[in-house]
């Protein structure tokens, strides 16, 4: 053991140092080549990264057949009635409220309820021409009068559609996610208020990676919506793929949603008129129709109900969160999957078959326009025993000619017996029970435009007289009112 020291404690040629001391020396400079040479491997990767050089497994699949839908935007109306004691002031202050999942089981009832956001911030957010994702040009004059959320951005970061956004782009725009720009959060994640380097507002959902549940989601909702375009569907802007970060980028629509209006906060700052009602759910009407019927595969949104329902400061209504939302193909009469949704608005084959299509969407189309006629909740159990389903009261009360009573007393100005007949009627079939009579979202959207019967009818009557005698023609200028079911 001496000799060894004694070896150790010899000085050696190299600057007369130790033996000891130079074989540290050694060792340290070993160290550091490797934690250099790693830490230029590791630059590499996140350039790398930021290049979006990802696998090509990673791309979520996006269906390409789809074509354009161009929905004029209406213009700004008076669509909402200041309660007296309520200052107009009001409206601009922030407000959100969140919902968490909850399921009920049994029988029918088996119906997993999916969680939903509901956002209301300060800024209006104008909507979106409706196009596909295949069609990115757009014509001159709705190109300049709508800016695009992605100028200013990083072009390297667009890949195909929309825009891929790195995880550092999202905390930047999200404050490092801070709890105060939390505007909702549930069983999927948390959504985020935020605002990109351009400026533009977004909502940023940030989905939790529960067993995989977050790749699930985020490719059901790429996949749905990815491509599509139209004006009363809530926009995704873009997505973040980071190892286990699973994030979507949509719009910021910050005028609260149906059930705020209809039942929760932004009761305060007034009633929503009948005739917003009704531009909100001919919106709906129209997006449901693009889904079923103008885009292969089609669409089935599975959630529709009034927390869903986003609206603009221009009163349109925009569909969200397609979480649930699952794909038909052109063969494809149904598709036997769990039964998911909310509990009221689920059509009862669904529920009691788990044999999904477009039909389901519809049911709950009709259960959504009652709830905007009546200002009820689907299912209420504060109500007296016959009372708790809504369609199943509506439906006692129309047989038993009381139709004029349920129209929701907080309105002030209560529509017209024909425009309540109208509603009544095209919510009654689309809570048929026998599936194969209720109408296609394209019908329901002509039944609700309130002009469509008057121009059809002047189009007939016009066509007649050209083969009819002066005295003939004299007798049929009175226009006849569209024929409306006499039990209602």
């Amino acid at each position: 053991m001496s000799s060894l020291d004694t070896g150790l404690s010899k000085k050696t040629s190299i600057m007369g140092l130790k033996l000891w001391v130079l074989i540290c020396i050694c060792v340290v400079v070993l160290i550091c080549m490797f934690l250099c040479i790693l830490s230029m491997w590791v630059t590499c990767q996140r350039k790398s990264r930021r290049r979006n050089k990802y696998p090509l497994s990673q791309i979520p699949n996006v269906p390409k057949d789809i074509r354009v839908d161009s929905v004029g935007g209406p213009g700004q109306h008076n669509n909402f009635e200041h309660n007296n004691n309520e200052s107009s002031g009001n409206k601009s202050s922030g407000k959100m409220i969140f919902q968490l999942g909850v399921s009920k089981s049994g029988g029918a009832d088996n119906v997993s309820q999916s969680s939903s956001m509901y956002e209301r911030g300060r800024r209006s957010q104008s909507g979106e021409e409706g196009s596909s994702g295949g069609f990115w040009k757009q014509s001159s004059s709705s190109h300049g009068a709508m800016a695009s959320p992605f100028i200013g951005l990083p072009e390297t970061s667009h890949l195909g559609w929309g825009h891929w956004f790195t995880l550092r782009d999202l905390e930047q725009a999200t404050r490092r996610f801070s709890n105060e720009n939390v505007v909702g959060e549930g069983g999927y994640g948390v959504v985020y208020k935020g605002t990109l380097i351009n400026g533009t507002e977004v909502a940023v959902k940030k989905l939790l990676n529960n067993l995989g549940q977050a790749e699930k989601e985020f490719r059901v909702e790429v996949e749905a919506i990815g491509h599509v375009r139209h004006k009363n569907l809530v926009r995704l802007l873009g997505y973040c793929i980071e190892g286990t970060q699973r994030m979507l980028v949509y719009e910021y629509v910050n005028n609260g949603n149906l059930e705020q209006w209809l039942h929760g906060d932004t009761r305060e700052c007034g009633v929503l008129t009948w005739e917003a009602r009704m531009k909100v759910l001919l919106g709906i009407a129209k997006a449901l129709a693009y889904l079923h019927e103008a885009i292969e595969p089609k669409v089935v949104h599975r959630d529709i109900k009034s927390s869903n329902i986003l609206i603009d400061h221009d009163f349109n209504g925009k569909l969200s969160d397609f979480g649930l939302a699952k794909l038909l193909d052109s063969g494809e009469s149904h598709i036997n999957t769990r039964v998911m949704g909310t509990f009221g608005y689920v059509a009862p084959e669904y529920a009691n078959t788990g044999m999904l299509n477009e039909k389901s969407d519809i049911y709950s189309f009709g259960v959504l326009l009652l709830e905007a006629v009546t200002g009820r909740d689907p299912v209420d159990y504060n109500r007296v025993a016959n009372e708790v389903n809504l369609v199943e009261w509506l439906k006692m009360m129309v047989g038993n000619r009381r139709a004029e009573e349920v129209v929701d007393p907080n309105l002030d100005l209560k529509p017209s017996t024909h425009a309540l007949k109208r509603a009544l009627l095209v919510a009654l079939r689309c809570v048929d029970p026998d599936s194969g009579k209720r109408p296609k979202m394209s019908q329901v959207v002509r039944m609700l435009d309130s002009d469509f019967p008057y121009r059809e009818e002047r189009r007939n009557r016009k066509s007649r007289t050209t083969s009819m005698d002066s005295d003939t023609m004299s007798g049929s200028g009175d226009i006849e009112r569209p024929t409306v079911s006499s039990e209602i």
